[in-house]
């Protein structure tokens, strides 16, 4: 799970939502619906929509915090790149929710081994949300942050670059 060192690029939602997005299903309203399947195969494309908008809008939103703070950016033009950003994440969470509902229609038992890579995808979400979220914080807040985690005894440097690489001079 390696990490974009970039803060000043923003990221989009990748594979890593994909399994979380085939299982999750958005309810529609309503009674007993004469589309059956096709009402199925809406609520689950509606579902893969609503996970990656609010991921890459969480995403894009701390990752231009931090160059809102530096003022290399407007809230206005912060909120149209979250909007754009969200935009196109839309477009491709329909995409593979639409695949992934039709492949669980054919296929219903591999919703066993979306559900452990969803768990998989997630913590690499969470990390990446993580790092977007370090990225915007200040000095000052990053050093607090990290003596915090010292005194409850967290080792954020581990978590932040990862284990140490062994040494190739011994």
């Amino acid at each position: 799970m390696g990490r974009d060192r970039d803060p000043d690029r923003i990221p989009r939602a990748g594979f890593e939502l994909a399994p979380l997005a085939g299982l999750t299903s958005l309810p529609l309203s309503g009674g007993p619906s004469p589309l059956g399947t096709g009402r199925m195969l809406s609520e689950a494309t509606l579902g893969a929509v609503l996970v990656y908008a609010v991921y890459q809008a969480l995403l894009t939103g701390l990752r231009t915090e931090a160059m809102v703070r530096r003022a290399e950016l407007s809230r206005a033009s912060q909120v149209r790149l979250i909007g754009s950003s969200v935009w196109g994440s839309i477009q491709d969470g329909a995409a593979i929710g639409l695949a992934l509902s039709l492949l669980l229609l054919v296929f219903p038992w591999l919703s066993l081994p979306l559900g452990i890579l969803s768990v998989v995808g997630l913590g690499k979400a969470s990390l990446d949300l993580f790092h977007a979220f370090w990225d915007g914080l200040d000095d000052h807040q990053k050093s607090e942050l990290h003596e915090a985690a010292y005194a409850a005894g967290v080792n954020l440097h581990r978590l932040l670059h990862g284990p140490a690489q062994p040494s190739l001079e011994a």
